[in-house]
This record gives structure tokens, C-alpha cells and sequence, in this order.
């Protein structure tokens, strides 16, 4: 049977760039999944209570990370077939490749090497609505299941903010199961809220 959950993410973050890659790796290997990927503002995250948000400034895209979001969410929309190759190079600019995600240039290079036409993705973003749907998903995470972080795992049963130190494995059948044994954790051990080191191995 097909399993369904929803993972939020931001490209800002190494930890979401290890769940994320799983994913997709898995998914590439036949994992039978429905997975939607959603996008969660780490830079909305932290907007003070007085401070403007980041959906109502002058320049949002010049944001840390929102315009990167915003291209995964156009992608995701205009070219599903080809979002796991954008996704993996929107995370591969930022945390392999170094680059600032506010830069138009660096984005468009990640779409150009996910196969995608980086001028028509960047022109929707500036004349269509993908702002808004940003936004609407980042607000549906946040009041619908107290997201303040990723990745987080969505499924019925509950959301769960995890963290995985590794990148994926080279045998595809170990980072599925990584994710599946995560996703069991999710759905059949609603009694454990909280698993945590205490220290960040080096």
C-alpha cells in the first residue's frame, strides 16, 4: 500500500538537506511513496512579534532563502516531473556548493541543472502568485500543526520535527528504510514526544 506524508523544508538547512535527499533517493529507487513537499520559512520563523513579516516587505524574494523557496514551489507546480532534480540542486547550491540563495544567478543555475528553463521559473515567480502560496503553506504548517522547524514529518497521525545526521547510503534499500523506520516512529509511537542527544557527534 502506498504511504502518504508531507515533509517541510527549507533549503537553508543542513539537517533538512539530509531528510530531503533520502527522500528523493528513495523515491528515485521505487520507494512507494506519496510524498508532498512542503515549504516552511526558517527566515519567517524567526520574525520577531514586532518586526514586519516576511511576506509584506518591500523586496520578500531578496529574503534569506524565500526566493529559493519560491522556485521550488513554482517547480513543484509547473514541472512535478522534474521537482526531485531541482530540489536536490536548490540544497546542493547552498550546502555542497556554498552559494547565497538570495542570488537570482544561483538559483537559476540549480534550475538549470534540475532540467528546468530557469528564465520561465523566475519570471512566474515575479508575475505570479508562487508568493502566495508560499506563504499560504508556511501558514497552513504553522497554525494547522505548530510547525516551527525542519524538517518536519507530516503524516494523520501527527508532525514531527527530525533530525538525521547522515546523508543518504549508497544501498537505496538502507535510506528507505531509514525514512520508513522514522515514519513508523511517527505513526505507531505517539507516546514518545521527545528523543534528543544531548550532543552533536563530530
Amino acid at each position: 500500500m502506498t504511504r502518504r506524508f508531507s515533509l517541510a523544508f527549507d533549503y537553508l538547512c543542513p539537517f533538512a538537506r539530509n531528510a530531503n535527499e533520502h527522500v528523493t533517493a528513495a523515491l528515485r529507487a521505487g520507494a512507494d511513496w506519496d510524498v508532498r513537499f512542503v515549504p516552511y520559512s526558517l527566515a519567517q520563523g524567526h520574525v520577531g512579534e514586532e518586526e514586519v513579516d516576511v511576506w509584506d516587505r518591500q523586496h520578500p524574494l531578496e529574503v534569506s532563502g524565500v526566493l529559493a523557496l519560491a522556485a521550488g514551489v513554482a517547480v513543484r507546480e509547473m514541472a512535478p516531473d522534474r521537482f526531485l532534480d531541482v530540489h536536490d540542486a536548490l540544497f546542493a547550491a547552498r550546502h555542497d556548493l556554498g552559494h547565497d540563495l538570495k542570488e537570482r544567478e544561483v538559483v537559476a543555475e540549480a534550475l538549470s541543472t534540475g532540467g528546468v528553463d530557469p528564465s520561465g521559473v523566475l519570471t512566474a515567480i515575479d508575475r505570479d502568485g508562487t508568493l502566495a502560496t508560499l506563504r499560504s503553506e508556511h501558514e497552513a504548517l504553522v497554525a494547522e500543526h505548530e510547525v516551527w522547524g525542519v524538517p518536519t514529518f507530516l503524516t494523520d497521525a501527527r508532525a514531527v520535527f527530525v533530525r538525521l545526521l547522515e546523508r543518504p547510503h549508497d544501498d537505496p534499500a538502507v535510506t528507505r528504510g531509514r525514512i520508513e523506520h522514522i515514519l513508523d516512529l511517527v505513526d505507531g509511537h505517539t507516546v514518545l514526544h521527545e528523543f534528543k542527544q544531548t550532543h552533536l557527534p563530530i
